[in-house]
Parts: structure tokens; sequence; C-alpha cells
């Protein structure tokens, strides 16, 4: 049994239909008063439970040989739709997962983390992250980090103020340090080819294949939308002021900016190499932006 907690966010119902589908038996945590009829349609199982609440996640545990945890706080935060703060459900709920996990004899504990973390610019989730990664390596379940480059699906959307349909575009920093950008479904099969092979390493670390920096994505954009994109720029030291004033009263935007931040400051060391080695054949950055402007131009 797979215990997979944050299968109603965008990566954890890949990572669920992906291991529904290869015929694995899943079992998702969902909160009380969530919509789980997705996850019920592909055959998962529900368990209720939420991770502020250790009892629910003792019983949730029973029985389980491997857990695959994707849950945050990051999306809620930022759409202001959770009151519970990313060190409440990130670092303490976290915590109380692997204690029960811990105790319920699990064999296996997957969990999602990101790249670069040692170096990255301190951010309520940075130091939730970390936090949540030394008590896994105390603990004695077998235990696999997984540390994704940026999301090519968030950094560039609306969302993170890559606005193609808009040509609008706000950058933090110089934007000339080129990050390998990663396809949220390739993260998703590492997870599962992790979750399941025979022995995993302790700590994957991983991006997309092809390093591309702002600037390069902005004329990229550009030349695809047959218009030039207004680019703004975020100096790095407002970006550095902003993380420190908003990390306590906006958690999930002090996180973001310290990401778009770190990005900026830090160059990979690490490359697509554990998604090849697993047969996963990881998506360009650049296919993604052809696939946005098809899509707007397609409407």
């Amino acid at each position: 049994m797979i215990l997979l907690v944050g299968a109603t966010g965008d990566l954890g119902g890949r990572v669920a239909r992906r291991l529904c589908s290869a015929g694995q038996e899943v079992c998702c945590l969902v909160r009380q008063n969530t919509d789980d009829s997705q996850l019920q349609a592909i055959g998962a199982e529900i368990v209720r439970g939420d991770l502020l609440e250790p009892a629910t996640l003792t019983s949730a545990c029973k029985g389980v040989e491997t857990v695959v945890a994707t849950a945050t706080a990051m999306s809620r935060r930022l759409q202001g739709s959770s009151q519970a703060g990313m060190r409440d459900i990130d670092e303490v709920g976290m915590a109380h997962l692997v204690d029960a996990a811990e105790a319920a004899g699990v064999g296996r504990f997957v969990y999602l983390s990101f790249a670069g973390i040692e170096t990255a610019v301190e951010t309520p989730l940075r130091h939730a992250k970390l936090a949540t990664e030394r008590r896994l390596a105390s603990s004695g379940m077998q235990t696999v980090i997984v540390r994704p480059d940026a999301f090519q699906e968030v950094h560039f959307s609306p969302t993170s103020r890559f606005d193609m349909a808009a040509g609008k575009v706000s950058v933090i920093g110089r934007g000339n340090t080129r990050t390998r950008w990663v396809a949220t479904e390739d993260v998703a099969a590492l997870l599962c080819a992790v979750a399941l092979e025979p022995d995993p390493p302790r700590l994957v670390e991983f991006g997309g294949p092809e390093p591309l920096s702002k600037n390069e994505a902005c004329a990229m954009a550009g030349e695809l939308m047959h218009r030039p994109m207004k680019v703004q720029h975020m100096p790095r030291l407002l970006a550095r002021l902003a993380v420190r004033v908003l990390s306590r009263s906006k958690d999930g935007l002090a996180s973001a900016l310290g990401a778009g931040l770190t990005a900026d400051l830090n160059r990979p060391t690490w490359d697509d190499k554990p998604l090849r080695q697993r047969g996963i054949d990881p998506r360009p950055v650049s296919d993604f932006l052809k696939e946005q402007a098809q899509a707007l131009a397609g409407r």
C-alpha cells in the first residue's frame, strides 16, 4: 500500500494517476470537506485526515509500506485560502506525518523538497523543507529526498507574472542565470519511479534538459507571440528586503519571491540525468513555451 499525501494538488494528482494506472494500491490522505471525486474515479482509496491532526495520521499510516509526500501550503497561502501557515503545514504538520509513519513501521518515505536548498535564499518554505529533511535523516525508515528544479508550469504562468497573453513579464534580479526548469509531469514520473524501484538513492536532485535564463525565455516568448515582451525587473536588493518583510505576514509570497531570487543568484549543479536513467524523456522548457503560444493563438 502506498499512502499519497498531497494528492489533491497538481503534482500529487499526477502521481496518483500514474500509480493507479500502473496497478498500484494507492490510498490518498484527503482533508474533510475536500472534493475527492477525481481520485475515486481513478481507483484510489480515500482516507480522511489532516497534517494538523496527528491522530488521523496514525490511522492513515496503518498497513502502509511507502509514503509519498508532496503536500505543501504554498499554493493555498498564495491564494489566501488557508489560515494555517507554512510552518504549520510544511514543518509541524509534516513532522507529525513522519512520526506517524515511523511509529506504524512504514518502510519507505519519499519526500518532495527542492533543488539547491542548501544555498537558497532563506524563506519560510526553505526553513520548513530543511527541517523535514533533517527529521527524515534521523528516522529509521528508508528515505528518498526528491529535489526538482523550478517547475515550468508555475514559473512561466500569469500567476508568476509571466503573462504571454498580455505581453508582460516580471523578472526577479538580472534574469541572466540559466535554470533547468522542469515539467511537473516529469517530476511526477520520477516520484513514482523512486517509490517503486528496489533500491532508490537517498537523494535525487535534478532539473529539465534545457538550461534557460528568464531573459532568454522572455525573448523566446516574444518571438513566439510575434511581439516583444514588456519586461520589468525587480532589483535583487529589493527582492531580499521583500522576502524579509513578508516572511511572517505573507509566507507564501515571501517564499515565491525567494525562489525567484535564488534562481537568479545560483547556477544549477544538477542536470536531467536522474530522469533519463529511469526512462523519462524530459520536456524542454522551450517546448512548454511553444505549447502556451499555440494555445493562446487558438483561443
